[in-house]
């Protein structure tokens, strides 16, 4: 069971929607916090109910900015604590385990970044149960955690690390790439930091000892998502609900025609000889063709790994740049192909992710 919070810097273009999707058919998480969605209660509505057995709150955005969501899968009890726009408390009960978790967004100004601690004792003093906290609190607690930009004042951490202590909080040990935020600039310019992370109560980590917190690595996005693995034991291999497996035929990939077109020329009065040569001929096309999209998004995220562990040069952040660009299209890609392998033709590309959609695709497997 896995837990994940991402600042997803608005939901407002279709690569940025279909990467959550992704995201959430690979994780398959219990609880998903979102934060700056940019979108009214409506908007995010029309998003929610292609994300099949979850349900939702959202906190509307100030015209466009901020913005939050909390998704929860169906079957997991959560009770609605309190919110606003930089925070949603829930208690959730997961099986026999009740404990609180809160998605929190800290204020990005520096002259409101008191407003942030304030807010996190007050929760904090609403109640001494296990507690999880989670989000993105727009500053660091430690100069290390921070790259480029010049120095950190020295009062600002201190004022963050006083707010943790006051709190009882507590940091989860993360693994993967330090930094979770990146501008996106060369040079000088860029600045990375670390300024989304989990925390946790002591009675918390009771509950859950060999919890792990992995940076997973940022895709349409500035902001690395985070996954806190409930029981770390678990394994170390990153799953998802329901892994993609392209056995039937993709009639939108260039190529296809052309097999048909050829078997078909070769001429012949045995229908049925036509029809198998042609699935055989088939078969063989789409083992080259089609099977690259898994491994070719396998290849370009272990790729953006790499890149981040780099330098921030003008061509290491070109490079970036178009390897996200492939992983957009390739997840639009796959998208298309759910479509067209379930026939369910009433549906647009990419709009659902429903129960239904998935059983028509594997009935006709």
């Amino acid at each position: 069971m896995n837990l994940l919070s991402l600042n997803c810097r608005g939901l407002g273009n279709p690569d940025a929607v279909g990467g959550l999707r992704n995201l959430i058919r690979r994780e398959a998480p219990i609880v998903l916090f979102l934060c700056e969605t940019k979108l009214s209660g409506s908007e995010w509505c029309n998003i929610s109910r292609s994300l099949d057995g979850y349900e939702s709150l959202a906190v509307d955005s100030v015209g466009r900015s901020g913005g939050l969501a909390l998704l929860w899968q169906k079957g997991v009890h959560c009770r609605l604590r309190s919110m606003s726009v930089h925070y949603m408390d829930v208690e959730l009960e997961i099986g026999e385990v009740k404990w609180r978790f809160t998605g929190f967004y800290g204020w990005s100004a520096v002259q409101d970044r008191h407003l942030s601690w304030q807010q996190l004792r007050l929760l904090a003093a609403a109640d001494s149960g296990p507690w999880l906290c989670m989000g993105d609190f727009n500053e660091i607690l430690f100069a290390t955690e921070m790259k480029g930009g010049g120095e950190r004042p020295q009062w600002q951490m201190n004022n963050f690390r006083e707010a943790v202590d006051d709190c009882g909080l507590r940091d989860v040990t993360f693994e993967g790439h330090p930094f979770t935020f990146d501008n996106g600039q060369v040079g000088a310019d860029n600045r990375q930091s670390r300024i989304d992370r989990a925390m946790v109560t002591e009675n918390w980590q009771d509950l859950y000892p060999y919890a792990r917190l992995i940076h997973m690595t940022k895709e349409w996005s500035d902001h690395s998502p985070l996954k806190l693995i409930l029981d770390g034991r678990e394994g170390q291999r990153e799953g998802g609900r329901r892994p993609f497996r392209f056995e039937q035929l993709w009639v939108g990939e260039e190529g296809c025609e052309e097999v048909v077109r050829r078997v078909w020329e070769r001429g012949g009065t045995d229908f049925p000889v036509l029809v198998n040569d042609c699935a055989t001929e088939l078969l063989e096309w789409k083992s080259i063709n089609i099977g690259k999209i898994v491994k070719t998004l396998s290849k370009r995220r272990r790729r953006l790994q790499v890149l981040d562990g780099l330098d921030r040069t003008a061509s290491v952040v070109q490079e970036r740049k178009k390897v996200t660009r492939e992983i957009a299209q390739l997840l639009r890609d796959e998208e298309i192909f759910w479509r067209q392998r379930s026939r369910a033709l009433c549906l647009k590309e990419g709009d659902k992710n429903t129960k239904f959609f998935h059983r028509k695709a594997t009935q006709r497997k």
